[in-house]
């Protein structure tokens, strides 16, 4: 009886059933379209925070430059300017010099990623270098003692190196990178002169498997060719970390068992604060940095296009709904009024009050799920148009150091380094995931089942005698 008079009811009133379920799927599809959009935001972000971090990394630990590391931002050339700025190499002299170098970060002991793996809630940690190998080339021009810049008459190469702790690549810089030729380290390779390279640093120079790349002036031989997920901003020459102990200087001085990054990856996601805390206490001069900590870094419209997800979005779908609601709700007690005979004869037919709220909650939740599918189409129609209209999102990411600038000499030549930011395009897409179309099947539910308490509501305060005198 109560599937048969429901679905007389719906068919006597299609027209109202079907604008009340297009209410609902109107709201029930901008809120999969902005929950597609905002996760499609946070992949891209994600994907560009993997350029800092590495996938399964949690937690990147690393120290401020020491005060007064004015020579930092030389790169290791302070005194071949000094020689320069004093006229002590002769005018017409070639000058060619490689330098691998730490610019950016303040160095830990090598024993601090020991400190820190022993940590309660650490999974793993590996130490990395984060270096800038950089190359001067020019003639000496003829200065007067005292006066004159140079900076004008050399030029600067650079590109970026990671010294990887090659025991455990599946963490930290290379931890994101899949291979797309030769091969990447092994334990054994600790202490080789072999390098993995990016493949759009290889594009870039014609490099294959098996050249050679001069890093700090020491030839190493490409045994790989790594590729990191689009949106990435990987290194562009990866060496093993013992070697790039070995060769990298910071402020002139030798980089023997120090590193400048620890990766950390915790026992649980739920222990990530946790971890924050104590790698906080056993080294208190470090900074501790989370995925959200990096977020705030990132600038360019994906920032953009992610307050706009999160912001507008969210509350232009709450507003959409508790509109599509209230319309469903105030329809469903027209129509309990407009069927005041009705309910006055089934009750004096014996229908109890319960009955009758029960077969109105019937036909405002069948409206509900009808709208609630309606609304998963929409919801796809909405992601897929975003997929295939939404522009190139970029993202930028700062490197600069904290270190003050050097001398007008270095300067000129070494400031574009120092300051050196990194865009990067990111497509933009609208996954659908399993999760939001079952938060649209409960919110159309929730929908129908609001729409029919109010209705119940209405029909339960009808009295059989006043329906009655209304049949008659």
């Amino acid at each position: 009886m109560f599937f048969t008079y429901l679905r007389r009811e719906l068919r006597r009133r299609m027209r109202q059933a079907i604008f009340i379920a297009l209410g609902l799927a109107v709201g029930i599809g901008l809120v999969i379209t902005v929950t597609a959009a905002s996760d499609g935001v946070k992949n891209g972000q994600a994907a560009v925070l993997h350029s800092l971090y590495g996938v399964g990394t949690d937690l990147t630990v690393t120290q401020p430059p020491a005060s007064g590391a004015s020579r930092a931002t030389t790169f290791g050339f302070r005194q071949q300017i000094q020689a320069f700025r004093h006229g002590q190499i002769a005018a017409g002299t070639k000058i060619n010099i490689n330098n691998l170098v730490n610019a950016q970060y303040g160095t830990l002991a090598s024993s601090s990623v020991s400190k820190v793996t022993g940590l309660r809630n650490v999974h793993s940690a590996v130490g990395g270098l984060a270096l800038s190998d950089v190359t001067v080339t020019g003639t000496v021009p003829s200065i007067k003692s005292g006066g004159g810049t140079i900076a004008s008459n050399f030029t600067t190469n650079s590109f970026t190196v990671e010294g990887v702790d090659v025991s455990n690549t599946s963490l930290g810089a290379l931890s994101a990178a899949g291979m797309t030729s030769g091969a990447g380290f092994t334990p054994a390779e600790a202490k080789s002169n072999d390098t993995v390279i990016d493949s759009n640093y290889a594009r870039q120079n014609k490099l294959k498997v098996g050249d050679t790349v001069a890093v700090g002036g020491t030839s190493f031989k490409v045994i790989g060719i790594a590729s990191v997920p689009q949106g990435g901003s990987p290194p562009d020459v990866y060496i093993p970390l013992a070697r790039a102990q070995s060769i990298g200087k910071t402020a002139g001085a030798s980089l023997a068992s120090k590193v400048n990054t620890i990766y950390v990856a915790a026992a649980r996601a739920t222990d990530i604060p946790a971890v924050q805390a104590e790698v906080a206490k056993a080294l208190p001069k470090s900074t501790v940095t989370d995925q959200d900590n990096l977020a705030s870094q990132v600038s360019g419209s994906l920032a953009s296009a992610s307050s706009l997800a999160n912001n507008l979005g969210k509350w232009l779908s709450v507003a959409v709904l508790i509109a599509a609601f209230l319309l469903a709700s105030l329809l469903t007690m027209a129509a309990v009024s407009r069927r005041v005979r009705e309910f006055g004869t089934l009750k004096a037919l014996g229908w109890r009050s319960v009955r009758i709220v029960g077969q109105v909650m019937g036909e405002s939740i069948t409206i509900g799920i009808i709208g609630g599918a309606a609304g998963v189409a929409l919801g796809y129609g909405g992601a897929a148009l975003i997929d295939k209209l939404a522009p190139k999102l970029s993202a930028t990411v700062g490197t600069a150091s904290t270190a003050p600038s050097a001398g007008a000499a270095g300067g000129g030549v070494f400031k574009s380094l120092v300051n050196a930011t990194h865009t990067v395009s990111v497509t933009l897409t609208a996954p659908v995931t399993v999760s939001a179309i079952v938060l649209a099947v409960l919110l159309a539910i929730a929908g129908g089942l609001i729409a029919g308490a109010f209705g119940g509501w209405r029909a339960a305060r009808l009295r059989p005698a006043a329906a009655l005198a209304k049949v008659e």
